[in-house]
């Protein structure tokens, strides 16, 4: 019995240190990465602005819908920012937007509108418009992963397969 009452009290600590470590590596990452999305913006005013500037310069749109509670969104974020050659494409062909989706805003009418059932796709989940507005894709973003980030080939063809025409 006394043997019983020690094992579960290891495998107790085992557990409990083990779900503690993960929390804070979790909590670490998200802490040291940018934080893009802005819960107080009017999301539907910054893609109504996007559309007059991509129609200017000649370029399609990428939304990038999630949160700053999520660690792949950030993680995406900072691959863009961090990937000479990816970045340079985003920069020359499109116009970037983070789209929130937290418990401070939702934004259920720009969802419902550009992605209505984006998210069962998870997060982070991307919407491509063109200049006018049409939704020419919804891309979800798992396809895209490697190991703890993503996958440079992947990334890459997906951005050139939508730069505007």
């Amino acid at each position: 019995m006394k043997k019983a009452a020690q094992l579960i009290l290891v495998f107790c600590l085992v557990f409990c240190t083990n779900s503690i470590v993960a929390q804070t590596v979790r909590k670490s990452d998200k802490e040291i990465l940018e934080k893009p999305y802005k819960p107080e913006e009017d999301a539907q005013a910054k893609i109504d602005a996007l559309f007059v500037q991509a129609k200017k310069q000649h370029k399609n749109i990428i939304i990038q819908a999630g949160g700053n509670w999520c660690v792949w969104c950030l993680r995406f974020n900072d691959y863009i920012k961090k990937t000479p050659e990816i970045k340079k494409v985003v920069d020359n062909n499109f116009l970037y937007y983070h789209l929130n989706f937290s418990s401070e805003n939702k934004n259920e009418k720009v969802f419902k509108k550009y992605a209505p059932d984006g998210a069962q796709l998870g997060y982070p989940f991307f919407i491509v418009l063109d200049a006018s507005g049409k939704v020419l894709k919804l891309q979800e973003s798992g396809s895209m992963e490697s190991g703890k980030g993503y996958d440079k080939e992947k990334v890459l063809a997906f951005f050139k397969q939508w730069k505007a025409k």
